[in-house]
């Protein structure tokens, strides 16, 4: 026997009702390949838990899995992709399936022999339409940019996890690839951990050459014990309204998570 849902009649909208936004909830997480940083000085005591597991991690991992639960999209950096580090745990893998979140796509990035494998991750409920791997420039391999396409409300979404480097030279030849990728897209969103404080210059020149937004306001997620500095990102172009921004008080690795509402907007704005 075939069991269906059944049908509910619903009464016909008026006819001058706007049609119903469709809003994501959004989380950027750079997460240390689990490891715990409280204090400054954690970076010398608790270095070992940066090559070798810890049964610490997977208690962190578990946590932060319940509060990926409570979002649409989630963009991962420093996320091990299986190596000794994590006890060969491939870390984006199994946040989506403790979250429960349908979609997930990794991009490892950096290689130490068998150690660490670093990655960038993306977790989605929404089933992408494509997924690209970009190798960022710089001095130094080892950074990159995920790019996913997504089709919400008869629209095109595309969302960008990066983790951008340290040196200065090296980011911005990476912000100038990142605002080639994106250029001329209305409804984009760039996710992550881009080592550069807003309000700040660095991050102009991404704003000159794309239709990516300033946020209005700066909300700071370094270190996670005392924030002070605003790196960590959630950057939408014109087409999309962020109906909000916020980090939530949990803190699972040096930076506080990042969190945004959006929705699109009806049709395409251009400058």
């Amino acid at each position: 026997m075939t069991v269906r849902r059944a049908a509910r009649r619903r009464p016909a909208p008026a006819a001058d009702s706007p049609p119903r936004r469709r809003s994501l909830r959004l989380l950027s997480c750079n997460i240390l390949a689990g490891a715990h940083v409280a204090r400054y000085r954690q970076y010398l005591t608790r270095g070992h838990t940066q090559l070798l597991p810890w049964p610490g991690k997977q208690e962190n991992l578990d946590r932060l899995a319940g509060l990926v639960s409570q979002f649409d999209l989630v963009a991962l950096q420093e996320a091990d992709a299986g190596s000794l580090r994590s006890g060969f745990l491939n870390q984006t893998q199994y946040l989506a399936q403790a979250a429960g979140m349908p979609y997930w796509s990794d991009q490892p990035n950096r290689r130490v022999a068998q150690l660490a494998r670093s990655a960038n991750g993306l977790l989605s409920r929404l089933p992408p339409r494509e997924v690209l791997d970009y190798p960022l420039p710089g001095r130094i391999p080892g950074r990159g940019a995920l790019l996913a396409r997504y089709r919400m409300d008869a629209q095109p979404l595309s969302v960008v996890v990066v983790h951008l480097s340290l040196g200065p030279k090296a980011r911005a030849r990476q912000l100038d690839f990142i605002a080639e990728l994106l250029h001329d897209e209305p409804n984009a969103v760039l996710m992550g951990d881009l080592n550069c404080d807003w309000p700040g210059g660095e991050l102009e020149r991404l704003f000159a050459r794309t239709r990516l937004q300033p946020p209005r306001d700066a909300l700071p997620t370094y270190p996670s014990w005392r924030p002070r500095r605003a790196i960590d990102h959630i950057l939408a172009a014109d087409g999309v309204e962020v109906l909000r921004r916020w980090t939530p008080p949990q803190a699972f690795s040096d930076h506080l998570p990042l969190a945004a509402e959006i929705v699109l907007r009806t049709g395409s704005p251009r400058r």
